[in-house]
This record gives C-alpha cells, structure tokens and sequence, in this order.
C-alpha cells in the first residue's frame, strides 16, 4: 500500500463504539459486541483500520465499555482507547480523542464500529480521493434507491460538496437526490479540531453532531470532496437484529466468492 508515503502525511484512526444499541434487545451488552460471524462486529472495524497502515488507532467507548477495552485491548496491543462517559453525539465522541491526538499530525478517518462490512478498497479510494482534490474533509457517500431518513449530498459545480442537508429538512427537490451520506469522513486533523470546538447543540436532545462541523469548514471556504462506496451494502449501519442477519448473509457471501 502506497498510501501514506505517498501523501507524506500521518494517518490516524478514530472508531466511534460508545452506542448503546436501544434496538437490539439485550441491554446487558455494548452494541459493537453483537458478533457477526463469530466475532464482534468491532472487530471487523478495527481491522480494517490496522490494514489501512494507520499510525494510532482509537476507539471511543462507553457504554460497557470495560467489555468492549477488554476485547480490543487484548485482541489489538497498540489500539488506543478513549472514553465518552455521556453520549452526547458524534461530534462529542471525536472531541474524547483531542488528547490522544495532541502530538500527531496528518488526516483523521472517522469510522463507525456498528459499520462491519466496509472494504479497505474503498478506503484506500476514499483516501486517494482525499489527497487528489487537496480536500480538508471527504465524505464517503452511497447511493440508495431509496434514501429516505438519510442526509443528501448537494454537490458544486465542480463537483465538491456543497451541503449535506438532512431528510427531514430536504425539501421536495433535495428528495429526490439519492447520494446519501454515510457517515464515514475523513479530515484534516487541525481543522477537524478547530471546527468541533465551534460546534454546539442545536436539538432537543443536546447533542454535538458531527456533520455540524462542515458548516465551519464551508464559512472558512475549505474544499469538502466525496466518493461513492464501491457497493452500498459496505455502509449499511447495523442497528437491529435483522439487520445483524443481513450482514452475516453479505459477509457470507463475499467469504464464498
């Protein structure tokens, strides 16, 4: 992998595995801890994080967390860990790791540890296309024939990102657009931290989105690019049983292609 020689750049990965998991039915466990396959769905995560070459890896944890740093801890050595005491939104997870990335320099991934069928393919093209376009931010997108719930990409002219504008704002028009964001970033590390220090809640439940940073990024006129996944299976969320079953059925699938 040519990645970061290439760029000359450090790489550093954040693992958001604070959630709760409301949906899945057994509180007595962390949502990132449900196996697929036989094994945690975080796992998944955290090796595609070590196969992209990066220099720290670190994972947000919370609830159960002592079940969830037992596991990563033992099973990966270097991981770094970082803890969200109160879930109070993505953006304040990323925050948890400022420490931790105080000394480091480079771009950051922001990966999902309830996302386990994402491909290093399209990390390594979410990376390439990151440095390509000398963006600050890039979004890994999808497109969904049906998009409902999700937030739209509203793309420039030149092919940038221009706003990620979430469903239940969209109007009509914005509807009808089917590139979803999916939640997977990568950023500038100084401006990633510049921007989540303006953030603020701006919802009833008083959480820090992450997605609230790009607002900051577009003020200060920074390049915010985005690719497409190679198969929108790889961005799917896995947030309830079925959906856990679902995943096996595709992981299948590609063991046995």
């Amino acid at each position: 992998m040519i990645l970061k020689t290439e760029t000359k750049r450090g790489l550093a990965v954040v693992i958001m595995a604070a959630g709760k998991g409301t949906r899945m039915k057994d509180p007595s466990k962390a949502k990132v801890m449900y196996e697929l396959l036989g094994k945690p769905m975080i796992h998944y995560v955290v090796d595609l994080a070590y196969n992209l070459k990066a220099d720290k890896v670190i994972a947000v944890v919370g609830y159960q967390r002592e079940t969830v740093i037992k596991y990563i801890c033992t099973s990966y050595p270097k991981i770094e860990v970082a803890v969200q005491a109160e879930q109070l939104g993505t953006g304040h997870a990323v925050l948890q790791t400022e420490a931790a990335l105080k000394d480091f320099h480079g771009d950051v991934i922001v990966l999902s540890g309830d996302v386990p069928l994402l491909t290093a393919k399209s990390m390594q093209q979410l990376l390439q296309h990151h440095f390509h376009t000398h963006a600050s931010a890039t979004i890994l997108t999808a497109h969904f024939d049906d998009p409902t719930g999700y937030g739209r990409i509203n793309r420039n002219n030149d092919n940038s990102v221009k706003k990620i504008i979430e469903h239940k704002d969209a109007t009509d028009e914005e509807r009808q657009v089917k590139e979803i964001n999916s939640g997977i970033y990568i950023f500038d590390k100084q401006k990633l931290f510049d921007g989540l220090q303006q953030i603020t809640p701006q919802n009833v439940q008083k959480e820090y989105y992450l997605t609230d940073v790009f607002e900051y990024y577009w003020k200060h006129q920074w390049r915010v690019s985005a690719i497409k996944a190679t198969s929108v299976d790889e961005i799917r969320g896995i947030n309830t049983i079925e959906q856990l079953k679902e995943a096996e059925t595709i992981q299948l699938a590609r063991l046995h292609s």
